[in-house]
Parts: structure tokens; C-alpha cells; sequence
């Protein structure tokens, strides 16, 4: 416990120097400040030295030696937020003194430090202070910055009505100094694009100077880094192509998790905690609740997190870590919504569900046919010892037969391109790469002719996968590949508008990733994407070999998944576990290892990681050569626990060495014990793991002598706590060189090639219409039927000419194509061609192209459209009421002035249109109406 000189001068002025304050220049940094404060009224003079004075611990200056923050200093024992009052007199009482602006507040004990903008934002707890770039660069916003209710938004970045609408409601929100921010927005709908130009309209009002937007892959760093080099040239990004040193002076960062992480901890970059002034989290995962939840808490700043998934299914962590109540985001735009838009922002899809035998059945003697049993013996293959579940494929058992079956299927159903020959964009959802790897040889074997250019595995792992002419560039951008078959790495975020067909060869358990990876077919063809071997796009395919889309009607949310214990929260405390056995059967030796071994990885710990700092007064305890001397409960507790659960911030190690590691200890628990069932388990996992080096490498064939050993029997009938060691020492390194081999044995992976065959072949209702057949085939059929029936129908040879029909000619018409395949009706075709008012005869003529028919619901949208993207100083809620009175009007034809006062439009405001909109804007709106319904 420190007193207030010794937090001083050993705590807080090291914070300071960390963050470029030179303590001994008096340009920069003041101590005991002293503040003229006037006397109370009717005193005239002082009554002791200090009447009249208040010292500051600390005040820094600018530049032009201006106070620009005060510290306030309290010792190490007491709560900082006991300074507030007094840092905020300080405060205004230097403002009053020196006739300058309003200095930034901060009070600290040395280990927590809490910072306060007064008169803009309420106090709040910082990892770290400021450096006089950030000071002068808050200083230089708060003077200059704009209202942004008056700010135009860049409608050529993000002009849809629902992203201005999302856009107005951020702003709204920065402007009350509300700060974090949630958008739920469907995949594909642009939520990045809605992001860059809300970033873009914050930083033209000077709102803000510096952004970070973090992704969670590299695939995606790129892809958002292009979008932002397409539609804000001027702002310079990190990184471009190659770039790997940290340049401080960009506009735009652009990162992933780990980067950033690795940036903030390894103390290469000396990056403050107020560098950015906006983060974006772009499909924030689990991951952002755990590890990474250290770069939003050491970047404490304005926060806007982006997902696709729908808000009825969104947990309480994501609306929790946005400061939002449950089930309402900022802001959400749903795949429906988009779906049903008219025009529409995004397809729909249908689903071809498939199984074959061996899913439903299993593999075994007796699902395998008699022949195809005879095969497996010439083979060598004991079909007695086949025996597997459904779910057993692709992880215990691989079958050629049911992945060739697979690969036929979608051949035969798959949304061709124009030609009708070949298959439109692909994407294959697989379990593992040797999964991708197998079924690419089955298309390399089935169709040779295209000289293995047809489909290609793209896989994360692969640097032949990134940057210009990349393979996921030739996907995109090539005529080749036509099928992308991966593992994760295409499952979020990628944007391909030409991807028509989606086959779900794995199940997938979580209900977010499987609504992100249907995302990435969802995307409309507007003529800007047109792609010789994609000329059209009305809707996409999803065929679905693992009953996905059954497994989420019957649990809408998926499966839990249960949080997993990081690998050195293990380690640590199984270390402990056995410093504690050690200690009870005086085992010195061992004792005093383990306490080595458990300082090594508390001296690991990650310093400017917020978890890690927030707990710096324990980290400080167990630092200290005093508490390992007599280790009681209270202290192997503490370990255990307190100690323990920050291993989690651990996160530049080799896992493979870590595990290893971890095995070892348990092990060597198991030897102390005298547990011969535990011991043998334990030496089936450790041989397992040492038989996987690869003898072939140089760097492990030097060990040779020890694995040889370690993998005999004999070895392990007296292992000792030397021999553990060694091996953990010696072999732990080495294990990031494991290959995996896949057995024929049962150990691994079986693999063989019976023929399946297919037992389920449906089309099933899952989306927005629930319908098994499409409006849009439903009309593609009907124009085909018209034009099919046009070259012996005398009545519509007619019409086709220009010539004149009776009205009894029109009945006779509709009664013929009535009675055709498919049924065609007016009925029918008004819904099909969403229009209420045309007749029969209109139809046909728009049919075979003798006069175009409009849609309502189009003519309708796009006016509203155009009337927001040249308002968009609208606020959020007056969008909303035009997205209300859109709607209204397509669904009745016509409305009244007196609607606008009823019913729905009273649900923003009593008062309907009147209380949200001043009289020039009414009859803007009005205006709007009658041209519409006209």
C-alpha cells in the first residue's frame, strides 16, 4: 500500500512517461499547480497561505503552454473517483484564471484512472493517458465540430432509404452523446457501406479524426479496405498491400482482432489508448466477449458493432455490450424487409434438401450391399469392423461413394449459367479441408475436361488465397473457378453478387452463422455486377445435404455452445493443482519447479492488455518473492482462481507446444498419485501426439532418439518427473510440426468408397414466402407458355401483330390459357406483376413485348427513394413515417390527407404527420403523395 508521494512519483508519473509526458519539463507538465481561486464575498484578506490557492498534482499544457488537462492524484488505498469534484473545480477555476478552454479532467489512485470531458460526456474509466497529440486532437474537435442534425449525408456511398434512415439514427445518437451503438442489418443490405458514410459524415463535421474497423479474417480486411478506397479515395487507410509497420498517421485502420491485439500488446507500436475516436466491429463473434474484449475496453471510445443476425435470436451479451435493452438494436433491417422491398434489396432463395442411406443408416455390414461388401474384402478391409453412424461421416469415416453422390446430385439440380451447361458461382459449405480436398478430386475425376480449373478449395491457410489474382480474386472476378469448395473461411463476409448456388455439405449447429453463410447468395445482380457467365439472377439454390434447414425449424436458435476454458486457464490451474500435491506430500524439489513454472506464465501475462491491468494491484501481489515463500490455502486459492482466470488474455504462445504442455502435467499428476488407469490413458494421448512428428524434418529428426524411446512401452512402465520433463522441454517446441495421418485402422479417420445412394430429394418451405415455388419461376413459366402457344393461337397471333381483339376474343383467350400448364388467371398475373389495376389483355401484350407494363409497388419506392436521398437532413423517425406511409400506399392504391393523422401513422407520434414534420414539409410530403397515386 502506497501513500499519495509514493503513487506519485513510482505509478502515475510512469503512466505519464508512457504516454510522452516528460515529468521534469515544466512546458509540459506542472506539479503542484497552483490555482488563484477568489475570496469569498466581504474577504479581503487571506487567512492562512493557502486561502484563496488549490494546487493541482498535475497539470498538463499544449503546445502554447496553455492548461489543456488536470490530474488529480490519490493514493494507491483510496477510490480515485473520490478526486472528481476536485479535478472538476480545478477545472473551471484554471478555465476562470487564464482565460483559456475548458481542461480535460482526470483523477487516479496508480491503478485505476478515470477521465472526464466535462460539459460532453459523463466520466468514465481509461487504461492509460493521453498523449499531447490526443489532447490537442479533442480539443481541436470540441471547438470545431458541427451539428449533425444539419449534416448532409453522401447519398452515392449509402442513398437506400433504410441506411439513411440508420445513418440519421447514429448520428442522432453521437449527437446526444449517447456511445455505443448497435446496427442489425441483413447480410448484404450494406452495412458497410451504411457504415463508411456515417464515418464519413462524422469526419466532415469534425466529430472525429481517427477510425478503427476490425474484422475478424484477412479475406475480409481486404474486402473492407477496397470498399473504403472506392467510395472515400480521400481517406487514407492501414494497411495497403504488404504493408506491415504501424503507420500512425492514416485516417482508417483496418484490422483484424489478432492484429490489433498483438499491436496493443507486444509494445512494438507504442499505441495510446485515445488514438481512435470511432471503432467499428464488423460480425463480432464470440471471441469479442472473451480474448479481444480487451482491445474495446483499452480503446474506450465511441463503438458501433454490425451483425446479420436477426435480433429474436441475438443474446444478451450483444445487446448488453452495446448498452442496448434486449431485442432492440440501434437500429435493424431485416432479410425479409429486404426481400419484400419493391424493387427487392435482396433474393430469396429455394431449398433442395438431400440424404442419402449412409447419413440416415449409418455405415455398417448390414446397410452395405452384398457386391459392394465383396469389394472392401479384396481390399483387405474387415467389414466387420465397419461400423458408423450417420454422423460419423467426415470425422471418423470418410466414404468417396457419398461425396460422389454429393457432387452428382448438384451437378444434375444446380442453377446453371446462361448456356444451361455449367454451374452458376458455387460455394461448397465443407467440415474439414481434407473434406474440400477429397470432393475437389471427385469433380477432378468426373470432369477432366476442365482441367482441374472447375472447382478449387479455398481454405484460409492457403497464401495462394489473398490479393490481385488470388484465388478468391479468380473466384470473384474470373469465368474460373465456377466452385469454390471451403471450410469456414467463405462462410461470413464475402462479397461474390454472382454466387447462385450454395450446397450445405456439413451441419451447421449455430443458427448466426448458418443465417451469415445463406448471406452470401442473397445478394441482388443490379447491371454494375453483370458477369458474362451470370447475365441474370432472380433468386438462388440451397441444397442442403445435412437437414439444416429442418434442424432450425425444430430449434430456432441452435445448439448452446458451451464457453470452453482457455488452454493456459488449464495449465495454470492443473500447475497449481500440483504445486498444491507437491507441497502435501513434501515433495521440495517439485514443489519449487512448479512455482518457476507458474511466475513464467504470470511474467507472460500481457501488461497493456485491460483484463490484465485492471488487476494490477494482485498482479503486484503475487510478483513479489514474499508470497511464494509460505504458499497456505488463502494463497493457492488465489491463484487458482483470481490469478488463473487471466490466463485468458494469453495469446501469442504456440497452442500445439501449450497443450502438449498441459498433457505432460497431467501426466506427471497421474505419476505422483501412483494412478496406473490414469497413467495409461495419459501415455496413449502423449504417445499419440509424439508419433505425429514427422521424422523426415531436420528440426525434429534431432530428437529421434528420444521420441523412439518415448514411444516404446518400456519407457513408461517407471516414468519419473525427469522424463516428463525432458519430454515436455525437448518434444513441446516440436509440436507444431504434427501431421495427421489418416488410418485405415480405426485410428484416424477410415477411408473407403461404397457405393450410397439417395433416399431424400425434396423441395422444402423455409424463408420469407414459404412458398415451394418462386413468383419469379411461376412468371419465367408463364411467359414461356405465352410464347410457346403464340405459334398456333390465332388470338394471340393477333395481338402479337398490332391488331385488334373483341372483347369475346379476350374471354376466349383467358379461358384457354386458363385451362394451360401452368394455370394462368388475371388474378394470378396481378399479384405476379404486382399490379392491382391492369387488365387481362395488358398483360399479354407486356408478355410478348408490345407494351411495357409498370409495377405500382416500383413506381411507389423509387419515388420515396428519391425523395429521402435528396432529403437526408430527415431525421430518423420522419423516415420511418415514410417507410409507414410507403407501405400504406402500396397495399391501398391511394391515402388521404386525413390518413396521415389516423392510424398507423399516429404510432411515432399522437399527432401523426403534425407532430413530426413543420408545415413546409408537410406539403413536401403531401406533394410526394399525389404524385405517386396519381
Amino acid at each position: 500500500m502506497k501513500n499519495e508521494k509514493a503513487t506519485r512519483k513510482e505509478i502515475i508519473d510512469q503512466w505519464l512517461k508512457q504516454a510522452g509526458w516528460n515529468i521534469d519539463d515544466r512546458t509540459q507538465v506542472i506539479e503542484e499547480f497552483d490555482i488563484k481561486v477568489d475570496l469569498p464575498e466581504g474577504v479581503n484578506e487571506p487567512q492562512t497561505q493557502y486561502h484563496g490557492h488549490q494546487f493541482s498534482d498535475y497539470v498538463l499544457l499544449d503546445r502554447r503552454r496553455n492548461p489543456i488537462a488536470v490530474v488529480e492524484a490519490k493514493r494507491t488505498s483510496v477510490d480515485p473517483r473520490k478526486g472528481e469534484e476536485q479535478a472538476k473545480q480545478y477545472a473551471y477555476n484554471i478555465q476562470k484564471q487564464f482565460d483559456c478552454g475548458l481542461p480535460f479532467c482526470f483523477y487516479t489512485n496508480g491503478h485505476d484512472i478515470y477521465f472526464w470531458d466535462i460539459e460532453n460526456y459523463p466520466p468514465r474509466k481509461v487504461f492509460g493517458f493521453p498523449t499531447l497529440q490526443d489532447l490537442e486532437r479533442w480539443n481541436h474537435i470540441r471547438k470545431n465540430r458541427g451539428h449533425l442534425g444539419e449534416e448532409i449525408i453522401n447519398t452515392e456511398i449509402a442513398g437506400r432509404p433504410y441506411q439513411i434512415q440508420a445513418i440519421r439514427a447514429l448520428m442522432e445518437g453521437v449527437q446526444a452523446r449517447r456511445r455505443k451503438f448497435l446496427l442489425v442489418m441483413a447480410t448484404g443490405t450494406g452495412k458497410t457501406r451504411t457504415t463508411i458514410a456515417f464515418i464519413d459524415a462524422l469526419i466532415r463535421s469534425n466529430w472525429i479524426s481517427r477510425v478503427l474497423f476490425l474484422v475478424d479474417r484477412i479475406a475480409l480486411r481486404n474486402q473492407a479496405r477496397d470498399d473504403f478506397s472506392e467510395h472515400t479515395p480521400n481517406y487514407s487507410t492501414w494497411p495497403n498491400d504488404g504493408e506491415i509497420k504501424f503507420d500512425p498517421k492514416r485516417r482508417v485502420y483496418i484490422s483484424t482482432y489478432p492484429t490489433m491485439l498483438n499491436i496493443i500488446e507486444e509494445n512494438k507500436v507504442n499505441i495510446s489508448p485515445h488514438f481512435f475516436d470511432l471503432i467499428v466491429i464488423d460480425e463480432s463473434h464470440r471471441s469479442i466477449y472473451n480474448v479481444y474484449q480487451g482491445i474495446l475496453d483499452y480503446f474506450n471510445t465511441i463503438t458501433v458493432g454490425l451483425t446479420a443476425t436477426p435480433t429474436d435470436v441475438l443474446d444478451h451479451n450483444t445487446f448488453e455490450l452495446f448498452d442496448c435493452e434486449d431485442g432492440l438494436p440501434t437500429f435493424a433491417y431485416t432479410f425479409e424487409e429486404a426481400v419484400n422491398n419493391k424493387p427487392k434489396y435482396l433474393n430469396d432463395y429455394q431449398v433442395l434438401s438431400l440424404s442419402t442411406k449412409f447419413q440416415k443408416e449409418g455405415i455398417r455390414k448390414n446397410t452395405i450391399s452384398i457386391d459392394e461388401q465383396k469389394k472392401l474384402m479384396a481390399q483387405g478391409i474387415d467389414v466387420e469392423e465397419i461400423n458408423f453412424e450417420g454422423s460419423d461421416l467426415e470425422k471418423s469415416v470418410t466414404n468417396k461413394g457419398t461425396n460422389a453422390l454429393i457432387v452428382k446430385e448438384f451437378m444434375e439440380e444446380c442453377i446453371k449459367d446462361q448456356h444451361g451447361v455449367l454451374p452458376g458461382k458455387t460455394i461448397f459449405f465443407c467440415m474439414t479441408k481434407a473434406h474440400a480436398r477429397r470432393l475437389k478430386e471427385i469433380f477432378d475425376q468426373f470432369y477432366p475436361q476442365f482441367h482441374g480449373e472447375l472447382a478449387k478449395v479455398i481454405v484460409s491457410d492457403d497464401p495462394r488465397v489473398y490479393g490481385k489474382g488470388g484465388l478468391l480474386d479468380q473466384f470473384k472476378n474470373s469465368d474460373f473457378p465456377r466452385i469454390a469448395i471451403s471450410v469456414d473461411m467463405l462462410d461470413t463476409g464475402i462479397d461474390v453478387p454472382t454466387i447462385v448456388n450454395l450446397v450445405f455439405a456439413k451441419p451447421v449447429y449455430s443458427y448466426t452463422k448458418f443465417w451469415q453463410m445463406i448471406g452470401r447468395g442473397t445478394r441482388v445482380l443490379n447491371p454494375g455486377n453483370l458477369k458474362p457467365w451470370c447475365k441474370e439472377k432472380d433468386d438462388f439454390l440451397i441444397i442442403d445435404c445435412w437437414d439444416n434447414f429442418e434442424y432450425f425449424k425444430l430449434n430456432p436458435k441452435g445448439k448452446e455452445i458451451k464457453q470452453t476454458i482457455a488452454l493456459p486457464v488449464r495449465l495454470f490451474k492443473m500447475r497449481v493443482s500440483k504445486l498444491e500435491k507437491a507441497i502435501e506430500k513434501g515433495l521440495d524439489e517439485i514443489a519449487e519447479k512448479e512455482k518457476k513454472r507458474l511466475r513464467t506464465m504470470i511474467d507472460a501475462l500481457p501488461q497493456k492488455n485491460v483484463a490484465v491491468m485492471e488487476e494490477s494491484s494482485l498482479i503486484e501481489k503475487v510478483r513479489d518473492d514474499s508470497f511464494w515463500l509460505k504458499l497456505n490455502v488463502e494463497k493457492l486459492s488465489m491463484l487458482e482462481h483470481s490469478v488463473a482466470a487471466l490466463m485468458r488474455t494469453i495469446s501469442s504462445i504456440d497452442f500445439n507446444a501449450m497443450r502438449f504442455e498441459k498433457d505432460i502435467v497431467e501426466t506427471s499428476m497421474a505419476v505422483l498419485d501412483d494412478d496406473k488407469f490414469s497413467l495409461q490413458r495419459m501415455q496413449e494421448v502423449v504417445t499419440a501426439q509424439i508419433a505425429e512428428l514427422p521424422l523426415s524434418l531436420n528440426v525434429i529428426s534431432k530428437h529421434q532418439e528420444l521420441i523412439l524411446k518415448a514411444l516404446r512401452s518400456v519407457f513408461w512402465v517407471n516414468v519419473n518427473e525427469s522424463d516428463l520433463n525432458l519430454l515436455s522441454d525437448e518434444l513441446g517446441p516440436l509440436m507444431k510440426y504434427r501431421k495427421r495421418q489418416d488410418a485405415p485402422n480405426g485410428v484416424g479417420q477410415m477411408s473407403i468408397n461404397v457405393r450410397d445412394e439417395l433416399i431424400k430429394k425434396e423441395y422444402v418451405e423455409f424463408g420469407p414466402d414459404k412458398e415451394l415455388i418462386s413468383i419469379s419461376r411461376y412468371k419465367e413459366m408463364v411467359e414461356n407458355a405465352v410464347k410457346r402457344l403464340t405459334a398456333n393461337n390465332l388470338i394471340l397471333q393477333k395481338i402479337k401483330d398490332g391488331k385488334e381483339v373483341t372483347e369475346f376474343e379476350v374471354q376466349t383467350l383467358t379461358q384457354q390459357l386458363g385451362e394451360s400448364d401452368p394455370y394462368i388467371s388475371e388474378k394470378l398475373l396481378r399479384r405476379v406483376y404486382d399490379n392491382k389495376n391492369a387488365a387481362f389483355l395488358q398483360f399479354i401484350k407486356h408478355i410478348l413485348e408490345i407494351e411495357p407494363l409498370g409495377s405500382f409497388s416500383e413506381h411507389v419506392s423509387k419515388a420515396f427513394e428519391h425523395f429521402i436521398k435528396n432529403n437526408t437532413t430527415l431525421s430518423s423517425n420522419q423516415i420511418l413515417f415514410l417507410e409507414i406511409l410507403k407501405d400504406f400506399i402500396i397495399d391501398r392504391g391511394r391515402v388521404t390527407k386525413k390518413d396521415l393523422v389516423s392510424a398507423p401513422f399516429t404510432q411515432l407520434h399522437p399527432k401523426g404527420i403534425l407532430g413530426l414534420f413543420n408545415p413546409n414539409e408537410i406539403n413536401k410530403v403531401i406533394a410526394l403523395t399525389e404524385r405517386v397515386v396519381a
